[in-house]
């Protein structure tokens, strides 16, 4: 089968597009969108042909001339022809022509079919192609998961490539594969098939002059790929006309895209607290058994309890344990739990009426529900087992053993997901502890004790019902800042993949070493997906390489090393070697990341720990609400105003004290994290922001998140602002506004800039700013414009 000139980019299932447009275009004209003129013609496959009647090979050499005869008395096949029909009378020869693309041992399972350049029918095609893509007067059907407006513009660009390769002699990339997802009607499901677009039979032809392009202006070209308006300036479509036909080459990948879309949704939070995230993975696994009644059920185990537990409040997935009534059924449910954790293998029930291995209460109860088979299998994690995984079907063998292969792949990822969401509940678990019974902060614990007061008047008063009333401070100033560890995200995933690729490197040095001593397929094939994912890797890691070449190297590559070590002497100093990278504790190599957890830790602990011991001193100026948090940096936020204290007066001479301590503060932690620098392992710089707010707000205190936020419509704009402002840049540069050894000050009305300009001159006059003040706009935020800032850089 002949290799794919052009391919479309890959996409996931649910975004990939269909080739076609959405109506028949005849031959000799263009597309609603597409720009070039098509014409079927047959003339490329002729030629293809003529070039092979003096073949080294003496069968096609033979067929060569025999066809090259044949064409030569049938007219009716040359040149450009008018419709796919004007060859429907002539099938001999052109069955006899095809040969060369339609090989006869794939007729029958091949999904393939020809088309003219660019066009939505058919003129010629297998059997399967028929069943799966054809629907009336040879018609290709719209993929389910079309996307019309992105369909022209890449058909338009795969056109250009072809061109620019065909005329230009260009070396144009390869654009990867596409997803074509079409209804099944027979079972009333769908399916994934991969397809290649095959276009070694279009010809290029030009019209009047061809254009002229420089190689500078080639590279250019290809480097803007998706700028279809500078393609159609250089090289205009009226210039090209694309004669002959393409060939499509379908793949059923229906597994591969399953499982892998399964990896993505499973390893996603909170994918278990959702019903409709489940009913979305059961209708995925239909597709995958083909069983369009196939039930998806998950139970949780807790060890700690020994005894199964909800996902969250009131969420329950087992579709056994929810039918579950009486102590009866429950028993019966504990002890085929117990017998499967005894027996460490999958209960396969191929027909639940007569299956020997099953408690009679369970048994009638599944028939009840109309699961006549069934699949249930535990969920390992580690060395614990977090639950059971059940699958059930109306049908009896529906599922049985030789449905294990497909099972045995994705129960690790539904073990992963169970794992995670006990672990994020938790972690919620302890959140709600330390916020119900860690202190409220000292400056507003009055507030609170007189409101639990008069709750616990009106409940002696027999008011039963009464609610705590809120928690509101009103008029108070708000003080923000943030200290960013600037490419915390580059940094983390640089390091992630040095450490993949050490890891890969190490793994296949020992294979590679094995190769030498014993000759076992599985080397070749654990030397090839290393090999891959090396090269991958080196271009850039993305999201879900960690974990899957991970499990890889766990489940396949490491066992295997056990194996050699035990039966080749030879091989021990390599995998020893290999081993004394790998931590002991996590299992995996572990340089890079540690460095840089290292590094940012170290970071964050500095400056969190400066900015408590200047806080302490902050609060005897005037007592305020202060708060920390920690991410990849800290930030905090004080509020501070007369409602906040009881018995003592408030004066904005406080507030300008507290403004100016905030400065010093960025000022030193900017210098300190500066020094800092070049002791870390990964080098890291910060980046230090103010946002100047001057007018009053309000507080409330959100008793459902155990927190304060701002209070009323018009207060949220100065939370938006302080989401939004580390991603601000300089109007008219694209600059980031906040960058190393500089501080940087956000505000919104020029007359608060005169305050914190005095505060600067002051600070350059002590020496601890460099001089000069730069006096900025800001780009245009989501939401809010007309930012303006200060930026001045620190004295280090």
């Amino acid at each position: 089968m002949l290799a794919p000139d052009t391919l479309l980019p890959s996409a996931a299932a649910t975004a990939a597009l269909p080739l076609v447009p959405p109506e028949p275009t005849p031959p000799g004209s263009h597309h609603v969108g597409f720009p070039f003129v098509t014409r079927l013609s047959l003339e490329p496959l002729i030629s293809y042909w003529h070039e092979r009647e003096h073949d080294a090979n003496p069968g096609v050499a033979r067929l060569a001339c025999s066809i090259g005869k044949q064409v030569a008395a049938a007219t009716y096949c040359r040149g450009d022809l008018a419709n796919i029909h004007s060859l429907d009378e002539h099938r001999d020869l052109v069955d006899t022509l095809m040969l060369a693309v339609f090989p006869p041992a794939a007729t029958t399972t091949g999904i393939s079919g020809a088309i003219p350049p660019f066009q939505r029918q058919s003129f010629y095609y297998t059997t399967r192609f028929a069943e799966v893509m054809l629907g009336k007067d040879r018609t290709i059907k719209q993929p389910l998961n079309v996307d019309l407006p992105m369909l022209e513009e890449r058909m338009t660009r795969m056109a250009y490539l072809l061109i620019l390769s065909r005329e230009y002699g260009a070396e144009v990339p390869d654009q990867g594969g596409l997803i074509f997802t079409v209804a099944d009607y027979r079972i009333g499901l769908y399916r994934h098939y991969g397809v290649d677009f095959d276009s070694s039979f279009v010809r290029v032809r030009v019209v009047g002059d061809k254009p002229m392009l420089t190689h500078e202006q080639v590279q250019h070209l290809l480097r803007n790929r998706h700028r279809l308006d500078l393609w159609q300036e250089f090289l205009p479509p009226e210039r090209f006309v694309l004669e002959g036909f393409n060939l499509l080459h379908l793949l059923d990948v229906t597994t591969q895209e399953i499982l892998s879309e399964l990896k993505y949704d499973l390893l996603e939070r909170d994918v278990l607290q959702a019903s409709d995230r489940l009913e979305q993975i059961q209708e995925k696994l239909r597709v995958l058994f083909a069983r369009p009644a196939l039930q998806l059920g998950i139970a949780a185990y807790d060890e700690r309890k020994k005894a199964f537990v909800d996902f969250g409040r009131k969420i329950n997935h087992s579709f056994l344990i929810k039918q579950m009534q009486g102590q009866q059924l429950e028993g019966d449910f504990r002890h085929l739990y117990a017998r499967l954790l005894a027996e460490r293998r999958p209960l396969v029930l191929e027909d639940v009426a007569t299956a020997p291995d099953l408690p009679e209460g369970m048994r009638h109860q599944m028939l009840s529900m109309g699961v006549h088979s069934a699949i249930l299998a535990l969920l390992p994690y580690g060395p614990d087992t977090v639950g059971l995984l059940e699958l059930g079907s109306p049908g009896v063998g529906d599922l049985d053993e030789f449905d294990m292969e497909l099972v045995n792949q994705f129960v690790p990822l539904f073990a992963v997901a169970v794992k995670r969401n006990a672990e994020d509940l938790e972690t919620r678990i302890q959140s709600v502890i330390k916020e119900k019974f860690t202190a409220i902060h000292p400056t507003m614990e009055w507030r609170f004790n007189d409101a639990a007061r008069r709750l616990l008047a009106q409940h002696e008063d027999g008011n039963r019902n009464a609610e705590m009333e809120a928690i509101v401070f009103e008029e108070v100033y708000p003080l923000h800042g943030s200290c960013d560890i600037r490419g915390s995200s580059m940094a983390r995933n640089e390091a992630v993949q040095g450490d993949l690729i050490e890891h890969l490197t190490l793994a296949n040095r020992v294979l590679k070493k094995a190769s030498d001593f014993q000759q076992l397929p599985i080397l070749d094939e654990l030397k090839f997906y290393v090999t891959k994912n090396l090269r991958r890797l080196r271009q850039g890691i993305i999201s879900g390489d960690e974990v899957s070449i991970y499990d890889s190297l766990r489940t396949e590559v490491e066992p295997l090393f056990e194996y050699l070590a035990q039966n080749n002497v030879e091989l021990r100093p390599t995998i020893a070697a290999y081993w004394q990278q790998i931590d002991p504790r996590l299992g995996i190599l572990y340089h890079r990341r540690r460095d840089f957890e290292e590094s940012v830790t170290r970071i964050n602990d500095t400056i969190s720990d400066y900015l408590d011991e200047e806080e302490a001193k902050a609060q005897l100026m005037f007592p305020h609400y202060f708060q920390r948090l920690k991410t990849d940096g800290v930030e905090h936020n004080i509020y501070v105003g007369g409602s906040l204290v009881q018995g003592k007066p408030f004066d904005l001479v406080f507030l300008k004290n507290l403004r100016l301590w905030q400065l010093l503060v960025m000022v030193e932690i900017t210098r300190r994290t500066h020094i800092l620098k070049a002791t870390l392992s990964v080098p890291l710089d910060t980046t230090q922001l103010i946002l100047v707010h001057s007018q009053p707000l309000s507080i409330r205190f959100r008793q459902d998140e155990r927190q304060f936020d701002v209070d009323g419509a018009y207060n949220i704009r100065y939370e938006i602002i302080k989401k939004r402002i580390d991603k601000a840049t300089v109007l008219g540069t694209g600059e980031r506004l906040t960058q190393p050894g500089q501080l940087a000050l956000v505000y919104a009305q020029p007359r608060e800039a005169t305050e914190y300009l005095e505060y600067i001159d002051y600070l350059q006059d002590r020496n601890l700013l460099e001089p000069g003040i730069e006096e900025l706009e800001l780009e245009e935020l989501q939401g809010v414009k007309g930012l303006l800032a200060l930026r001045v850089a620190v004295k280090l």
